[in-house]
């Protein structure tokens, strides 16, 4: 997915470009609205990221001026403004959808996912994740490794299914807290990687090539790298 931020907050750029590139994405940024408006109508993006409170062009005549040129990419407003009339106003500007600051990346991540959807073909989610010879089925809640089933707890079940959704992309520590363990702060504690090493234990121990892998100061990402 290839982003781009129109925030002149440059603290608040900073982590979004971050998070959403530690998270497989391609981001760009504009620090005010007439460098968005002109890095939009010219470049090919899967989705918009808006403030509203832009510099030089406020974000919702940027939108405007975009759906008047006939631009038709996913913009998805991000602002500190968070009345319903002004999520209003923001999807009558053009907008697709509204979220309210402060927030959570995970909910911002999963809404720009779903807006890049938007015109693509709808698929069926997948039930079953295959990773090399690791499998893991939602359905019947079954995890195996070479057809040997194995046995997780309930949050180990939950983390593998995390990772195994994104398999090939880093997934961060914050992610994980957001979306495993419903955190929406860092609680400053080994949590994490102490769940991380017990399932790294019941998934890759006693066989030739590990799965589940540490990406040092990113997070951690399952992958099939014999292949």
């Amino acid at each position: 997915m290839k982003l781009l931020i129109v925030e002149d907050d440059a603290e608040a750029a900073q982590y979004l470009v971050k998070a959403f590139r530690e998270a497989g994405h391609v981001a760009d940024h504009a620090a005010d609205g007439l460098d968005g408006y002109a890095m939009a109508a010219d470049g090919h993006y899967d989705v918009l990221i808006v403030d509203r409170m832009l510099p030089k062009l406020d974000g919702l005549s940027l939108i405007r001026g975009l759906r008047e040129q006939g631009k038709d990419m996913p913009v998805l407003i991000l602002s500190a403004l968070g009345q319903v009339d002004d999520r209003v106003k923001g999807l009558r500007a053009g907008g697709d959808d509204y979220l309210a600051k402060p927030y959570a990346f995970s909910e911002l991540l999963a809404r720009a996912e779903v807006l890049s959807r938007r015109n693509r073909p709808a698929q069926a989610e997948d039930t079953v994740y295959r990773i090399g010879d690791l499998e893991l089925d939602r359905l019947k809640h079954r995890v195996a490794r070479g057809g040997v089933e194995i046995d997780l707890q309930p949050r180990e079940f939950r983390l593998l299914e995390y990772l195994m959704r994104h398999a090939g992309q880093v997934v961060t520590r914050t992610m994980l807290l957001e979306n495993v363990w419903d955190y929406h702060f860092d609680p400053q504690t080994n949590v994490i990687d102490v769940h991380v090493s017990r399932l790294r234990s019941k998934i890759d121990k006693g066989h030739e090539r590990p799965l589940l892998h540490t990406v040092r100061g990113a997070g951690y990402t399952i992958r099939d790298a014999g292949r």
